[in-house]
């Protein structure tokens, strides 16, 4: 997640990939909205177990 509107621009597909791949997932959970990636960020650390480093990787690696 170099860029967030980079981010931004393909989230919809960031978004479906990682519901894919973590099916306890929601939309909830991955509301991007302007000003609150790092509350986003936090409930994917919750409910994955993984640190913000391994979220961004993950993301990235999408």
């Amino acid at each position: 997640m170099s860029n967030i509107i980079e981010l931004k621009g393909n989230w919809n597909e960031i978004k479906g990939k990682l519901k894919q791949k973590f099916a306890l997932l929601t939309d909830n959970d991955l509301l991007l909205l302007e000003g609150k990636q790092e509350e986003m960020l936090g409930r994917l650390q919750a409910k994955l177990g993984k640190t913000k480093e391994e979220l961004h990787k993950l993301i990235s690696d999408l």
